[in-house]
């Protein structure tokens, strides 16, 4: 039996297969208990693609096996006051159930650190729920980890305020 073969590519969201596996991919990571484990709503498969492509800094990248769509992480470039150069935030990340333990998320890190490296970013920035063991034991292996500014006023946490 032949090995599968994997593809990283950067999603181009004026192409119809890559917009339906950016869609088809983030939805299964929202039906995930890690997503939220609802599916999303009509409006953002509707209209998400068009979204992104109008955000200049906005960038997908997708993991295929043997041409499927397995793997997505949404990214997004921002800004480091303090460094004075860009950064890349991963928004979402994801590899569908029965594709995880295969490096895919390494290998999707990995395709985002090169693009950070062209843009000149500074870092990349990405949450992860505190009960997700698994992800944080790759993401560490990958280089990343929580950050503190000062011992004395501990680790920075990221909070939300839905609008």
């Amino acid at each position: 039996m032949s090995a599968a073969t994997v593809q990283i590519t950067l999603a181009d969201y004026a192409d119809p297969a890559d917009a339906r596996d950016v869609i088809a991919v983030l939805d299964a990571y929202a039906r995930d208990p890690f997503g939220g484990a609802e599916a999303l709503a009509a409006h953002v498969q509707r209209d998400l693609i068009a979204a992104l492509a109008a955000r200049a800094g906005a960038f997908s990248v997708l993991a295929r096996v043997d041409g499927v769509a397995v793997g997505l992480a949404n990214c997004f470039e921002g800004f480091s006051t303090f460094s004075c150069a860009p950064l890349i935030n991963i928004h979402d990340m994801m590899v569908l159930e029965p594709y995880r333990g295969q490096r895919l998320a390494q290998q999707l890190m990995q395709y985002i650190e090169q693009v950070a490296l062209e843009r000149g970013c500074c870092k990349i920035t990405l949450e992860v729920l505190e009960g997700n063991r698994h992800a944080q034991l790759v993401y560490r292996k990958m280089g990343y980890a929580g950050y503190q500014l000062d011992a004395e006023y501990g680790d920075a946490l990221m909070w939300q305020k839905k609008l």
